[in-house]
């Protein structure tokens, strides 16, 4: 057992306690602030509306929707045209804790999107909505490619209009 001792023996094991101990306890957030304090996510209250190709965004395939864009504010409940330089430091980053909008009563904060399969017929995304750097509500949903739309769409139009927006930025690459 090379680097871990026997638990029967009693000896200390590759955590540095005994055997009747178990390995140290690390909170959830903390692991969750170690993982994901660098990750950008999609603001739940985005409303995107075209994609921005003109050059700005440094890596434009790694921001959380797969491309920068342009696009409305819903957090106050109405629809509001933010500045660009607020869509582009908070709209399109998710987890905007100094966003002027950011109503302080929500479901989530963000909301993270991934290919989880896809081929010639359908493209099926991850989606993981969080609160507080926690996930709160995840599931999957499936494009149809045949038929152009989505199969289970999701109930919330908050999730499902950012997953559209994956879904384009990832069929244009």
């Amino acid at each position: 057992m090379s680097g871990v001792r026997s638990q029967v023996s009693g000896k200390a094991n590759a955590y540095g306690s005994s055997a009747n101990h178990d390995p140290p306890f690390i909170s959830r957030p903390a692991l969750q602030w170690a993982f994901f304090r660098g990750i950008n996510l999609a603001c739940p209250f985005f409303a995107p509306r075209e994609i921005v190709n003109d050059g700005s965004w440094p890596h434009p395939s790694r921001l959380p929707l797969g491309a920068g864009w342009t696009g409305n504010c819903h957090a106050s409940g109405q629809e509001l045209q933010p500045a660009d330089t607020h869509i582009r430091e908070f709209c399109n980053l998710g987890y905007a804790a100094a966003c002027p909008h950011l109503p302080p009563r929500r479901d989530w904060d963000a909301i993270r999107f991934s290919v989880a399969h896809a081929n010639v017929n359908q493209v099926t995304l991850w989606y993981v909505c969080e609160k507080n750097h926690a996930p709160v509500e995840r599931g999957r949903l499936t494009f149809d490619l045949a038929n152009q739309a989505w199969s289970n769409p999701h109930a919330d139009e908050r999730v499902q209009r950012l997953a559209t927006c994956y879904i384009e930025t990832y069929r244009a690459r």
